[in-house]
């Protein structure tokens, strides 16, 4: 019978690198950053979210084009972004226009296409 190869052989904790890690952790919270990504694994969501990182602002209308949705799914997810701190609105006449405000979120969605562009991701089913 074939062994495993992905598998310690043998048990041997490295202690320092534990404890570095688990000092690490009790200063920067895990679960924040698995929210973090839970909000942005919506396709929708995450789809918004590089469009406003595109361009400066854009209205419901411009988010209802480009993502391909009805002005109330749109409104639904712009709300949730604004609620969690990631964007912020303002009303211009009959025209309510988002912005992202959260640089790091701009960043890391930046930094997440640039990814995809560069090498091949695998989908949801492959990964199943």
């Amino acid at each position: 019978m074939n062994k495993p190869q992905d598998v310690c052989e043998v048990t041997c904790i490295h202690k320092d690198r534990v404890m570095r890690v688990r000092k690490d952790l009790e200063k920067n919270n895990p679960n924040e950053i698995a929210d973090l990504f839970k909000i942005l694994a919506d396709q929708t969501r995450i789809t918004i979210v590089h469009a406003l990182a595109l361009e400066k602002e854009l209205c419901v209308c411009d988010v209802c084009a480009i993502v391909g949705c009805s002005k109330a799914t749109a409104s639904h997810h712009l709300r949730l972004l604004k609620k969690i701190g990631f964007a912020q609105s303002r009303k211009d006449g009959k025209f309510v226009y988002y912005s992202l405000v959260d640089d790091y979120v701009r960043q890391l969605v930046h930094l997440a296409f640039r990814h995809q562009a560069s090498k091949e991701i695998p989908n949801s089913e492959a990964m199943a």
